[in-house]
């Protein structure tokens, strides 16, 4: 009996290393196509983007307006009433919004020319305070003009070209993303249903109905929430605008709020607009600093004070994370890529913490690639069966 112990543990153990090396492997394998996945994926959803883009936006937007969906239905409206009220009045917010910003931006227009003139202006005189600089550049286009080369100027295609080229591809995706998103909301409690019903065992539809709770709740909860703090900001530029006598309050508050959706990028751009916008209706180049000195402020206060604050460590992503997602969907469908982000990111961090995250760079370092996993199953954070 005593004989026969080692050679049963030895077995085991090679039994067990074996099964970790398998592991291995399969994590190997997963890890790769998972990568190239990533990296494949831009160009299919770029190509696709007449279909993929709006299944996305629908998505999203089947996540947030669920919740008042459901509230519809409690206060006594059939469902289909109910969800199409929801998408109605997530429609009506979004066209009110754009005609606060949209319709003072027309009457402006007629004042780019000026605007442009003033510009040009102050920076002259910033440019003329360093003679050093304009004397350089004149020197090099003096040799570059000497050098005989030809420039070959392109011809582009004119903005009013692009809107009309673009208009009909944004129209269909504006429709089939609303199509969409009115079905799914109509189906959501027979999509519940089968996701919760459907399942083999008890505890996979626990797991399901927290997974799905958690993404509706997380991502339906942190648009309404920023969203809210995105209007307070823009009340706060509108009344700051008005303060300092710039034209269209309104359609800066607006402007705020909507681009404050957008991390980063989004104020960045908040900023850089006003300040050109300053620097072309003023005297002097400080005084049109003031505006975008103002709104650096406000988003100072807000980013790193206000929505930690309200968000909570709930809410917390990684800043690199959002970087990463920002730039990847931008880089794929442009600015509603930027806007969709964020819940993107949002909707996929809420269901990695219940499949479980991979562990990619403990992974290269001889780590599971799936821990938490192999910690249920009974194994170490070594892949091995601990001995009993």
């Amino acid at each position: 009996m005593s004989a026969s112990d080692p050679k049963t543990s030895s077995q085991r153990s090679e039994r067990m290393t074996f099964a970790a090396q398998e592991l291995r492997l399969i994590s190997t394998l997963v890890m790769l196509i998972g990568l190239g996945l990533f990296f494949a994926l831009p160009f299919v959803l770029s190509i696709g983007s007449v279909v993929f883009l709006p299944l996305t936006a629908a998505i999203i937007l089947t996540i947030i307006l669920s919740p008042l969906a459901d509230r519809l239905s409690k206060w006594g409206l059939p469902n289909v009433l109910a969800s199409l009220a929801a998408l109605l009045i997530f429609f009506a917010v979004i066209i009110l919004s754009l005609a606060l910003i949209l319709q003072p931006a027309i009457a402006l227009w007629d004042q780019l020319p000026t605007l442009y003139e003033n510009v040009a202006s102050r920076f002259g005189e910033l440019r003329d305070q360093f003679g050093w600089i304009a004397q350089l550049n004149a020197e090099i286009a003096e040799i570059m003009q000497r050098s005989g080369s030809q420039q070959v100027v392109l011809a582009t295609p004119s903005l009013l070209e692009e809107l009309a080229f673009a208009t009909p591809s944004v129209l269909l995706e504006i429709v089939l993303t609303f199509l969409m998103a009115f079905f799914m909301i109509e189906a959501r409690v027979r999509l519940r249903q089968r996701l919760l019903m459907g399942r083999s065992t008890f505890g996979a539809s626990i797991k399901a109905a927290k997974a799905l709770r958690e993404i509706q709740d997380r991502v339906a909860s942190y648009i309404l929430t920023v969203g809210f703090i995105n209007i307070c900001v823009g009340v706060v530029v509108a009344l700051g605008a008005w303060i300092l006598g710039v034209d269209a309050p309104i359609m800066w508050g607006g402007l705020a709020a909507l681009l404050n959706f957008i991390p980063y990028i989004g104020p960045t751009l908040m900023i850089t607009l006003l300040a050109v916008f300053g620097i072309g209706t003023t005297e002097t180049l400080l005084l049109g600093l003031i505006p975008a000195a103002a709104y650096l402020a406000l988003n100072t206060i807000e980013a790193n004070i206000v929505t930690p604050a309200v968000l909570g460590a709930r809410f917390t992503v990684n800043p690199v994370m959002i970087l990463i997602t920002l730039s990847y969907f931008s880089w794929i469908w442009g600015i509603t890529g930027a806007l969709l982000s964020v819940p993107i990111l949002l909707t996929l961090t809420a269901l990695f913490d219940h499949i479980g995250r991979p562990n990619i760079i403990g992974f290269v370092f001889g780590e599971p690639l799936f821990a938490n996993n192999l910690l249920a199953l009974g194994f170490d954070e070594d892949g091995r069966k601990p001995s009993t």
